[in-house]
């Protein structure tokens, strides 16, 4: 059996290795090297890095839509995507003997799109899982060959979400492949289809008008990437963790009502949330008490608000 792989998140990796150990994986795709940081250093994607250290042939198109001959001259039995980044022609979707095979992070038809471990975790679900399906030309609306569903914990942020999932995605996978001409797809339900939308810029911004819940899992949903923050005195704090506190002061949104060895206590819509670690702009990444002896106890005073 030969497959083409195409998948460039961390999630796609554990996939592809899975992958590799059972079939032919005949080739990898993923997305170009980027530049990355402040120093703007050209950087691989973890899939391509796997595939080098796998010693896998590699392709990585600027446009795969108008660069795919490298895959449509390979006689393969599947095409595998997960996280892959690009949108893929039909071309490259018929080409393999079977219709071409997605692994995506969400229950489908909950989440199609490119940031379903955000928004599950962001809208404060309990649960969400992986769905293997057919693609097609519509986004993530392919019909479905198997699910598997884990609940969401309350300390889970979008890292530790992916982990779990690009595990339980490597064994669906297998499973799937494994028994692909004893199942029949499901068509999706239209009347069930919601989008989990790529992030915005703006959307990293915590500003403290809704509940503290809410507040909290946004930041978790964000968590290690993009990360939120707020602003204060014009400058960005970066917010990693905190704590919601059932209790309500009544004082103004946004403002500073309690510091102590626990943390500050900011009010919100409806209860406080204590920030717990942080990052100031050009600063590093602080636990809160390291953070208030220093900068910290100039800039976050009893009584201040956030912008």
């Amino acid at each position: 059996m030969k497959i083409c792989f195409m998948g460039s998140m961390e999630f796609a990796v554990p996939i592809l290795e899975a992958l590799n150990k059972k079939y032919d994986v005949a080739l990898v795709v993923t997305q170009p090297d980027k530049p990355v940081g402040r120093k703007r250093i050209l950087t691989p994607t973890k899939v391509k890095e796997k595939a080098l250290e796998l010693g896998i042939d590699l392709f990585q198109p600027i446009n795969i839509k108008n660069d795919y001959k490298k895959i449509t001259d390979l006689d393969l039995d599947f095409i595998i995507v997960a996280a892959y980044g690009q949108m893929i022609p039909e071309i490259v979707l018929q080409h393999a003997k079977y219709q071409a095979i997605n692994v995506h992070a969400s229950l489908l038809p909950k989440y199609r799109g490119g940031s379903p471990m955000h928004r599950a975790i962001q809208y404060g679900d309990s649960k969400t899982g992986v769905t293997i399906m057919f693609m097609a030309n519509k986004m993530d609306s392919g019909d479905i060959l198997s699910q598997k569903s884990i609940p969401i914990n309350d300390d889970d942020n979008v890292k530790t979400l992916e982990e779990k999932l690009s595990k339980i995605g490597s064994d669906l996978l297998i499973e799937t492949l494994d028994n692909i001409n004893q199942i029949n797809p499901i068509e999706q339900d239209i009347n069930k289809v919601t989008f989990a939308y790529n992030i915005k810029p703006e959307e990293e911004r915590i500003t403290f008008n809704m509940s503290a819940k809410d507040i909290r899992n946004h930041i978790r949903g964000f968590n290690p990437w993009p990360l939120t923050y707020c602003v204060i005195d014009s400058l960005k704090l970066k917010l990693f963790e905190v704590e919601v506190v059932n209790e309500n002061l009544n004082k103004n949104i946004g403002e500073i009502v309690k510091i102590n060895k626990n943390g500050i206590y900011i009010q919100t819509l409806d209860g406080l949330v204590v920030l717990k670690e942080v990052q100031l702009q050009g600063k590093k990444r602080m636990k809160i008490n390291d953070f208030m002896n220093g900068i910290g106890k100039t800039l976050l005073i009893l009584g201040k608000k956030f912008d």
